[in-house]
């Protein structure tokens, strides 16, 4: 651990979320810290390279995770699309020092596909038997204190949608390995301004009768 490391406590944020900084930790710091958090914590750890965000979420948070996650799997479904969803997984990645838990990923790629469902069949629970996402989703209710879309860069991670509680932003990696706005996404037949439209709409807190209306919608287009 390095001998400059503090922490820094994020100020009041949106829907009780909770962020600490710890700067100038190292890589091992990070790994151990993540190893030892119980299965099922509702601790979140991201690590950057140099600094580490700790992150508690809130109810508002969760809720829209799991209405952008529905809403992808809808889709997707409709539309054909083949996919697996690996939640909130970590992608602790030795060989890059990065890692993060997405609100949700998702695999999409073909081949990456038939390597993560081979994984899955041997009942692999380790990360390094599966390939990185294709598609991340990110809540961003209140700021990272780190470089979250540098760690997705060097996870190679193809597309990021980002929802701040009024727009939705989707970005995809560029040969550079930067991250830039696109109006829609590569992989599902869907738009910014649509997926807002969705995931605002009045029936939203209704799931049953919001994701019936999404599936016909859905699966309109896909005919």
């Amino acid at each position: 651990m390095a001998t400059a490391m503090r922490a820094e406590a994020a100020g009041a944020a949106t829907g009780g979320e909770t962020r600490i900084r710890t700067a100038g930790v190292s890589w091992d710091f990070y790994a151990r810290f993540v190893d030892g958090l119980p299965e099922r914590s509702g601790v979140r750890a991201a690590y950057d390279g140099e600094d580490m965000e700790i992150m508690v979420k809130g109810p508002l948070h969760e809720d829209f995770r799991a209405l952008l996650g529905r809403f992808v799997e809808e889709v997707a479904t409709e539309s054909g699309v083949a996919f697996l969803g690996l939640g909130e997984t970590t992608w602790k990645r030795r060989d890059v020092e990065r890692g993060l838990e997405s609100d949700q990923c998702y695999i999409l790629d073909a081949g990456k596909l038939a390597a993560a469902r081979t994984a899955l069949r041997r009942r692999e629970n380790d990360v390094a038997a599966y390939p990185n996402p294709d598609l991340a989703i990110e809540i961003d209710l209140s700021p990272s204190l780190v470089d979250r879309s540098g760690i997705y860069a060097a996870l190679r991670v193809p597309e990021v949608w980002r929802f701040d509680g009024s727009t939705v932003r989707i970005e995809r990696l560029t040969d550079a390995g930067a991250y830039e706005p696109a109006a829609r996404s590569a992989w599902l037949p869907v738009a910014a301004d649509e997926v807002l439209a969705w995931i605002t709409a009045d029936d939203a807190p209704d799931r049953g009768a919001w994701a019936r209306r999404l599936r016909a919608w859905a699966g309109g287009r896909a005919r």
